[in-house]
Formats: structure tokens, sequence, C-alpha cells
């Protein structure tokens, strides 16, 4: 691009972030309509078998949430090198990458929903329930997939309003199809599994609509471009080494519910609650960290160190003045939040007793959610694979000083350092990183 530095303003951070944010909006309330429809039926099984069912598919599917990130870096930086036919490779492995990682699901969906319900066993009417919503959904893993390679292609292109039409297309008909198919027709947990299945091929199509400039020219059939053994190669490690990251990651929040049960239902509700504090955040602070990506990827292409450090400044201006916002809310509205989350007095007692946590929280992990997206756009996942493990180390440590000795507060805090030790790790590799990125 050209004076890429000086076309980075406030405007165009705000216009890549608030189409992701609002598009963020809308993942959790098609959870409540799905759990609501099925909820009419006035039975308790089928509720706990598209609760389960999603949760299982969701997590096999987040495997591949990869594909997205390094997407977004590698497509990012072919938009700063202004490499045209590397923009549209990027498109076209991508994919082929999940089409091909949906039909592997769907071959070894027998083997996969047995160890599913091994590791989180359920009644028999609600395996049952489950399994015959499952065996609906498995068809569409291939555009479930496929669409995370589509949504960080747009976004590195800063496209972020295509994402947003993307994500209000397949959730509004995906709403509009359970409404007609549970209520209406009476399909039940089957009627739940088409609507997902439907919702999810048609956003594929329309994701391709979308980035139909791609396809116009001839160099999506650049085959020997898209097979490029050195590209192909760079991806395979930059997707390896997000996914090694992305697991530990999430060992830390899965390990957190663990621990977190040790202490009995009630600590285990109040932190599950709390959890979603969290989870707005990520929500919120996704939009700024996808602008960080794209600024950087774009800059890091181009060479460009002055566009790479405007970039990493205006984005987490914007993060900063986020996560205060959100600290302010948590701070006044927590209580009333907590209340409206469940309606036992016990567990709003002891949630409240722990809502300081989620007030610290987005001040204390803001700089490691936008490091996240300056590494990505960067594609320097060696660095952030090999902090992560080294975070996952520290909370590790965390937990086996703390947790003994001041119970679930311990487990809080936890936590949270585990947050400032993966700011403090890729802070330490960030100076490297500015100065890998040119001097132009």
């Amino acid at each position: 691009m050209n004076n890429l530095k000086n076309e980075l303003t406030h405007k165009r951070v705000l216009k890549i972030a608030i189409p992701i944010v609002l598009s963020n909006a809308t993942v959790p309330i098609l959870g409540v309509v799905d759990t609501g429809v099925v909820g009419q039926m006035g039975l308790a099984a089928p509720i706990g078998a598209v609760g389960i069912g999603a949760i299982i598919l969701s997590a096999v599917y987040w495997i591949f949430g990869f594909l997205r990130m390094g997407t977004t870096g590698l497509a990012a930086q072919a938009v700063g090198a202004k490499d045209s036919q590397e923009i549209v490779a990027l498109l076209v492995r991508g994919l082929m990458i999940g089409l091909m990682a949906g039909l592997g699901i769907i071959a070894l969906q027998i083997p996969l929903f047995w160890a599913s319900f091994q590791l989180s066993p359920a009644s028999d009417q609600v395996e049952g329930l489950a399994r015959q919503y499952m065996q609906i959904r498995v068809w569409s893993a291939p555009a479930a997939i496929a669409l995370y390679g589509v949504t960080g292609w747009l976004i590195a292109q800063e496209r972020t309003r295509a994402v947003l039409v993307l994500q209000l297309w397949m959730n509004g008909l995906n709403i509009l199809l359970d409404l007609w198919f549970v209520t209406g027709l009476g399909w039940g947990v089957q009627g739940v599994g088409f609507a997902t299945f439907l919702a999810e091929w048609t956003g594929l199509l329309l994701g391709l609509w979308l980035c139909r400039d791609a396809f116009a020219g001839v160099m999506w059939k650049a085959w020997d471009r898209i097979f490029d053994r050195v590209r192909l190669k760079k991806m395979a490690l930059v997707n390896t080494d997000i996914l090694i990251r992305s697991v530990l990651l999430q060992m830390i929040f899965v390990s957190f519910l663990f621990f977190g049960a040790d202490f009995g239902d009630v600590p285990l509700a109040a932190n599950q609650i709390l959890l979603q504090f969290l989870e707005v955040t990520a929500y919120a602070l996704d939009g700024f960290a996808f602008a960080a990506e794209a600024f950087i990827g774009q800059a890091f292409g181009a060479g460009n160190r002055a566009a790479f450090r405007r970039g990493v400044v205006l984005s987490s201006i914007w993060g900063g003045i986020a996560v205060l916002g959100l600290s302010l809310a948590f701070w006044l509205f927590g209580a009333q939040i907590i209340d409206a989350m469940t309606t036992a007095p016990n567990v709003r007692g002891e949630a409240r007793v722990y809502l300081i946590y989620m007030i610290i929280g987005p001040l204390v992990g803001v700089a490691s959610w936008m490091l996240d997206g300056i590494f990505i756009g960067a594609t320097r996942t060696k660095d952030m694979r090999n902090m992560m493990l080294l975070s996952f180390l520290i909370y590790a440590a965390a937990i086996t000083i703390l947790v003994p000795l001041y119970g679930n507060h311990g487990l809080w805090m936890s936590l949270l350092i585990s947050f400032i030790g993966r700011a403090v790790t890729l802070g330490w590799k960030y100076p490297s990183l500015e100065r890998s990125a040119g001097a132009k």
C-alpha cells in the first residue's frame, strides 16, 4: 500500500473492529434460541442433548481454528506485499484444507462420537438424542471449517463488514429455521441439527460469493502456485504452531474448571457464571485484535516498520479504551449481571465474592489479547507457541502454590497470572519482532 503508515487512522481501526464486535454479539443469541426452541417441548432430555451435542462438535471444529488465524496473518502479509497471486492462492488453500478436514470428521464420526461420550457420559436418552442431532450436523463440517479460511481471508483485507453479513446470515437463518423446524414442524432436536446444517452450507456459499473477486480471473486455478512446496510448508508450520498454542490455552481454561469443581457445586457454578464476563471481554477485544492482525500483517508484508508501529499503537489504544469501559461496566453493574444469570441465592453470593477478578481481568488481559493479534499478523507463531508453553508453566506453578493457600481465590489469581505471563513473555519477544518488520 502507498503511504501505508499515513493511511492507518483511528477511523480505520473502528471500521474493522466494530463489525467484528457486532458479529460476535450474535453468537450467544443463537445459543439461547437453540436452547429455547427445544425447551418448548417441555422435556429436559432434548435441552441436554442439544447442549452436549453442540459442545462436542464445537470442540472438534475448534481444533481447526488455526485456519482462521493462520490465513489472516499470511493473507495480510500478501496484501502488504501486493502479491495478488498469493492472496488468491491462500484462499484456495484455506478452502481445500477446510473441506478435507471436514470430510475427515465425517469419515471418523463414529469413533469421534464414541470417544466424546466416554469423556462426557450422559443418560441413554440424552445420548441417543444428541447422536441424532450430531449425525445431521456433522455433514456440514466441511462448510463450517472452510468458513474459518474464508473469514480469515476477509479479515486480512479489512473486509469485516462482509464477515458481519456472513455471520448475520448464518445465525439469522439458523434462528428462523429453528423456529420453523422445531416449533412449527415438530422435528425436535433433529430440527435444530437440520437448521444448523443448512445455515452452515448456505453460509459457505455466501462466503464464496463475498470472495467472488478472487475467482474472477484465472489465478485461482494456478495450481503450481497453490501447491508450491515452500509456501505450503510455511502455511503448515504457522498452522501447527497456532494449534499447539491454542491447545495449551484451552488446557488452562479446562483445568481451571476442573480445579474449581474440587471446591463444590456452588463455587463451580459461580466460576462458570463469572467466566461469561471473560467471554464478553474476549468478544469485545476480538475486533481490535483482528484490526492488529490486518494492520501488522500488511505492514510486515510491505516491510514498513513505521506502519507496523502505528498499527500496534492505534489498535492497542482502542483495545485499552474497550477494556476500561468493560471494567467500569463490570464494577457498576456486575452484581446485577450475576443476578440476571442465576436465581440461586447462594450462587449469587459466591459469585459476588469473586467479582473483583472480573473487574481486574480485562485490564490485566488486554496486553495478552493485543499481542496475540500482533504476533498472528506477523506470523511469528513459533514465538507464540513457545511463550504460551512458558505461560502455561507459570500458570501451573501459580496453581500449585496459590490454590492450597487461598482456595478459589488462588484459582482466580492463577488465571490472571496466566494472562500476565502471556503478556510479559510475548512482550519480551516484541522488540525483535518490530526490528524484523523492515525499515521503510
